[in-house]
């Protein structure tokens, strides 16, 4: 299979059609082999757009929802970045073209063990794997410009919340019920952390990142 051309028609057909028109952005996901972020049973799809099993109920963003978060997220290559629930880190690759320094954490201790060795393999140089539950973050590298979420969450914990530095932006998927999620940037100013849906979105729901349920008589 010819990987290059796929790549190509996923960015030409998938994104770019799709309101992606960052050109840094487009470049970053022309240069980032995604079937090297997955198994190889699913090489061949590894360009379709949607999301990819990693096993262990976890799964791969798809490209263009991916895409649209970043591009909302606005990475300056200055910029420091956290990427929370990385996988495979595929997204963590992707980044990385975008900032010369990004965090990544996952809990997943075999999901971290491939993408170290994957960026390792790729020459990715100003990225780094953190192993630990994303739910906590790593305060020990903050505070970020912009924090990523890679999957679906019922909310935002505090300690999260509290490791972007004033001024920067958390983008996610929000799903906090039934139905469609929504892709929300969330901007910290004066120490509150604003909310913005910028488009409906599906994503894998990430573990840790569900409300504990409520007591009702």
């Amino acid at each position: 299979m010819d990987f290059a051309a796929a790549r190509r028609h996923m960015v030409d057909s998938q994104l770019r059609t799709n309101k992606v028109s960052d050109d840094g952005l487009l470049d970053a996901f022309l240069s980032v082999p995604r079937e090297r972020f997955v198994p190889p049973i699913l090489h061949e799809v590894a360009y379709f757009d949607e999301e990819l099993p990693l096993g262990n109920g976890r799964a791969l963003m798809e490209p263009l929802i991916l895409a649209r978060l970043l591009q909302v997220a606005a990475i300056m290559p200055e910029e420091k970045v956290l990427d929370i629930g990385c996988a495979s880190g595929y997204g963590t690759a992707i980044m990385a073209r975008l900032s010369q320094n990004v965090v990544a954490v996952e809990e997943d201790a075999e999901l971290a063990k491939q993408a170290r060795a994957r960026l390792a393999e790729l020459g990715v140089l100003h990225a780094k794997v953190i192993d630990g539950p994303l739910a906590a973050g790593c305060a020990a590298e903050a505070p970020y410009d912009v924090i990523v979420v890679e999957g679906s969450v019922a909310f935002i914990p505090d300690a999260i919340a509290q490791q972007l530095r004033e001024g920067g932006r958390l983008v996610t998927v929000v799903k906090s019920g039934p139905g469609m999620g929504r892709a929300t940037v969330m901007t910290r100013i004066n120490n509150i952390l604003s909310h913005r849906t910028v488009f409906d979105a599906a994503a894998w729901p990430l573990p840790g990142f569900a409300r504990a349920p409520s007591f009702v008589f």
